[in-house]
Order: structure tokens, then C-alpha cells, then sequence
């Protein structure tokens, strides 16, 4: 099969001819249709998770994935050959499998059927992203009138999380660059902050004197990065990326959550069914083929991402 893959440690991803994987007790076969892309590929790209998971080379890259089924292993019920499916190969050592490939094998438990109704892209761009977002939204457990910053909310789960808290009956103010504010405001963001004009914490600040409630936080590292005097007493905080210090949060009678996203059969597939009834956007906003999948990567380490990035399969 051909395959977006990194081929030693070091290397740069290629895309190369390799065994196609065989399917085994609990898990999925699929033939790729269409593979999604998330920040976490550019991060297996290169290895910076090699000392907190071993990995195996050749390493096929992305996790979420929707296809048609080929065969199912040992003790995999819901989902049989022939099947519209799509799903997330959960992190698990050896960290080697991947979905931007013709084939590709999923453990059963994150792999759930297609709505007919969504296409391949939508779906393959929804699981990691999907979860993660509602993670975070129900860390901050947003309430009809409150009011939601998302900072980061241009790429592709700030995309679903602005949609989720919105449908709460929350307001939603969203952190991104300019040419992305009539999307967000489509998508349900009641206002949009440019990031490179200036201080997000005094443009936020000035639009809502009184305080916010929540923030959810898709680009920070850590709790001294985020805009903590903006929020309200019992203010609550949601971050992707580990910045929710529950000490620090305490100290200023905050709570928050360090959101762990789990892209499971149970999950997703009630996201998708939200996405079948027209009340989930799936904002993909760039399709690329297998042969310029590395582009994808590409414009993922470079930040640029908007939204979702999707490579496509003639299969």
C-alpha cells in the first residue's frame, strides 16, 4: 500500500510503498477513503513523543480515518466487511500505525459506522478534534448566559468547541486572526478577536468590563500564559495542552480541566450523529491527495492551519 510515513528517526515524511497491515482479535481493517490530520501527526512526524512512547519505523502517520471495512477481527460485532465506518487509532505502544494510507487497522473500540448522510472527508475530519473539543466543553460545563473565551479557535478544534459552547446558550468570544472572523461567527461566536492587533486580555477585557466565565485554551503550555484575570470568581478553565494548574487556579478561586481527549466508538459516534442532523459543521477547509499529504504536515508545523486538514484516497 502506499503510505505518508517517516521512514528512520530524523527523516522527513515520504510518502512509500509498504505491507498493508492485517487485521487481528479486536480490531478493524478499513480502506482509506479519507484520513484527517491533527496537530498531534506533526508531533509523531518528528518524535517528539519518542521518550514517553517507543516508536516503531517505518512510521505511518495520522489517527482519524474513514473508509469502507475490509475485515474485522476476533471479536468485533458492530461493524462487519463492506461497512462505512470511520475512527481513531488511539495512542498505544509501539506508536508505528497510521491512517494516511490505503489501509489502515483500528482498534474496534474508536471505530464507528458512518452516517450515510456524512461524506468521507466530514467524517474522517471529526474524531481527535471532535472529542477533544467536547472534552473541553464539558470541563467548563457552560451555562445559558454565561459568557466563553476559546482561544485558539481557528484551527480544528477550536472549530467544533466554539460550535458546542454555543449550542449550550453560552456566548462565545473567539481568538483568531482576522480573515478567520466571519467564519467563527458563522460557526455561533457571538464576537471574534484579531490576536495580532494587540492584547487579546485587553480586547476581551474591554468588551466585557464585568468579567467572563470560562476560558477554554487550545494553545497554551502553561497556567502564566492564560488571561486568568478575565475570569469571574469560580471561573473555569479547560486546556488541551496541560496549562489548567490546579494550584495556581485554586489561589484565585478558579477550577479547571486538562482536557484528555478519548476519540471512542461512544464518543464520536455521537458527534457524528449531531454532524448527520445539521447541527455540527465539520469545517474542513483544505482536501489534499495522498501524493501531497506532506504538504498538509507542512502547513501544520508552520501554524498556518485553519480548521481541518483532510488528504483524500482514489480507492
Amino acid at each position: 500500500m502506499r503510505a505518508l510515513s517517516v521512514p528512520a528517526p530524523g527523516r522527513s515524511p515520504e510518502i512509500s510503498e509498504l505491507p498493508a497491515p492485517s487485521v487481528a482479535e479486536g480490531t478493524v481493517l478499513v480502506k482509506v477513503r479519507a484520513a484527517g490530520f491533527n496537530a498531534l501527526d506533526n508531533a509523531l512526524a518528528v518524535g517528539a513523543m519518542s521518550e514517553v512512547m517507543p516508536h516503531q519505523y517505518p512510521l505511518v502517520l495520522g489517527r482519524d480515518a474513514a473508509g469502507v471495512v475490509e475485515a474485522v477481527g476476533a471479536g468485533v460485532d458492530h461493524v462487519e466487511p463492506g461497512d462505512e465506518v470511520f475512527g481513531h487509532i488511539l495512542l498505544a505502544p509501539p506508536i508505528q500505525a497510521g491512517t494516511i494510507a490505503e489501509y489502515a487497522v483500528l482498534p474496534a473500540a474508536a471505530v464507528a459506522a458512518k452516517p450515510s448522510v456524512v461524506d468521507f472527508v466530514t467524517a474522517a475530519a471529526l474524531p481527535l478534534a471532535g472529542a477533544a473539543a467536547l472534552g473541553a466543553v464539558d470541563g467548563i460545563d457552560p451555562q445559558p448566559g454565561q459568557t466563553v473565551l476559546v482561544i485558539g479557535a481557528g484551527g480544528g478544534v477550536g472549530s467544533y468547541a466554539v460550535q458546542l459552547v454555543a449550542a449550550r446558550g453560552a456566548t462565545v468570544i473567539a481568538t483568531a486572526a482576522a480573515d478567520d472572523a466571519d467564519r467563527l461567527k458563522a460557526l455561533g461566536a457571538a464576537t471574534v478577536v484579531d490576536y495580532t492587533t494587540g492584547s487579546v486580555a485587553d480586547q476581551v477585557r474591554a468588551a466585557r468590563p464585568d468579567g467572563i466565565d470560562a476560558i477554554i485554551d487550545l494553545v497554551s503550555y502553561a497556567a502564566d500564559s492564560l488571561p486568568l484575570d478575565l475570569l469571574v470568581k469560580g471561573g473555569k478553565v479547560a486546556s488541551t495542552l496541560g496549562a489548567a494548574d490546579e494550584q495556581t487556579l485554586a489561589a484565585l478561586g478558579l477550577t479547571g480541566t486538562n482536557v484528555m481527549a478519548a476519540p471512542t466508538r461512544e464518543v464520536i459516534a455521537p458527534l457524528a450523529q449531531l454532524v448527520a442532523d445539521g447541527t455540527l459543521t465539520v469545517d474542513v477547509t483544505t482536501t489534499l491527495p495522498l501524493a501531497r499529504a506532506a504538504e498538509g504536515l507542512a502547513t501544520l508545523a508552520s501554524g498556518a492551519a485553519r480548521a481541518k486538514i483532510v488528504v483524500t484516497f482514489d480507492n
